[in-house]
């Protein structure tokens, strides 16, 4: 059996096509389309229409090549910079009724739960408790647990995208000042969130996301082609002096270091912030870089669970109600 799943997110369309017996989703066909989404859309404004015709276009794509890998259709999630548009519905029922393909957005803390268990799936139990961090374009996620789901979960909007955006539109590189007013407003957004991390005292923290895998890479952890199964560690040292080398250097000189690619360049300098910030908050010296992340959890949750939970993620969708918190994950609660 082969299913697959499409994410739409801030930067790219991406596609995964795999194997699902044994209960390991293993990759037979990875694709990607870049949108860059981000640059045409404001944090919360409208999707346009051109960016909605290339959605179509991507998703159409998408739905084509799983098929010729012999997957059924894909289970397909769009995150924050479709989550939070104010058309939201309107893009949805574009992309569901131009390809066939169901498009349905999942709330932050949901995409946090699953991501955690992409990451627990492949840190395994001699990890203990986890911390996850894990930036994209719109949002930061972050989550603790002891077992296979989480604990505890927060969704904050502290995507690299959003962030770039917002302190340093026109400024490139930025002035101190914009860069101070960035760390105030991640330190006071995380600030609960830390707290919390720190008091339930993780033994290993992870980090995913391209967001995380560039940056590792600048801080000096192996190249991607090296495989997956290299161990990636970055150290919250190294990203502080990673954070005053990209602030000294505009966007087109970034993409010349190492890790740090073009499309993403504009949005590395808050990324950096917002993954130290997190780091320093929350008390963590070093994360390790995990290749598995939300595309995964969600194959991981349609093997193990069946799919009768992205059902009812469609039902909710589609009534234009968003789901339970989370669905029909177990509920992430605070301990008291």
């Amino acid at each position: 059996m082969r299913i697959s799943v499409v994410d739409v997110g801030s930067n790219t369309v991406r596609l995964v096509v795999a194997d699902a017996e044994g209960g390991v989703p293993l990759p037979v066909h990875t694709a990607k389309w870049r949108l860059r989404l981000s640059d045409h859309v404001r944090p919360g404004g409208p999707v346009p229409d051109e960016a909605v015709e290339r959605l179509v276009e991507a998703v159409e794509g998408a739905s084509r090549t799983a098929a010729r890998w012999g997957a059924a259709g894909p289970l397909a999630f769009a995150t924050a910079v479709v989550r939070s548009a104010p058309n939201r519905q309107e893009v949805l029922r574009t992309v569901r009724t131009r390809t066939g393909v169901g498009l349905y957005t999942l709330p932050g803390e949901v995409e946090a739960e699953l991501t955690f268990l992409g990451a627990r799936r492949w840190m395994g139990w001699r990890s203990g408790p986890l911390a996850l961090f894990d930036i994209g374009g719109g949002s930061l996620e972050v989550a603790f647990g002891r077992g296979r789901l989480p604990d505890y979960v927060a969704s904050l909007p502290l995507g690299a995208g959003r962030l770039t955006h917002e302190f340093f539109e026109g400024q490139d590189p930025p002035p101190p000042e914009a860069l101070r007013a960035l760390r105030r407003k991640v330190r006071h957004q995380l600030r609960d969130v830390a707290s919390r991390i720190r008091w339930e005292g993780p033994r290993t923290a992870v980090a995913t996301s391209r967001t995380f895998e560039q940056l590792g890479r600048l801080c000096g952890t192996p190249p991607g082609r090296r495989g997956p199964f290299v161990e990636r560690r970055m150290h919250r040292a190294d990203l502080r002096e990673a954070i005053e080398a990209l602030a000294a250097l505009p966007a087109p000189r970034r993409a010349e270091l190492p890790g740090i690619s073009a499309p993403r360049a504009a949005q590395s300098l808050a990324g950096a912030v917002v993954g130290h910030t997190a780091m320093k908050l929350t008390g963590v010296r070093t994360v390790t870089i995990c290749p598995w992340a939300i595309r995964e959890g969600i194959l991981l949750r349609h093997i193990e669970d069946g799919a009768s939970w992205w059902a009812e993620i469609a039902r909710h969708n589609e009534e234009h109600t968003p789901p339970p918190e989370p669905v029909p994950l177990r509920i992430a609660t605070a301990r008291t």
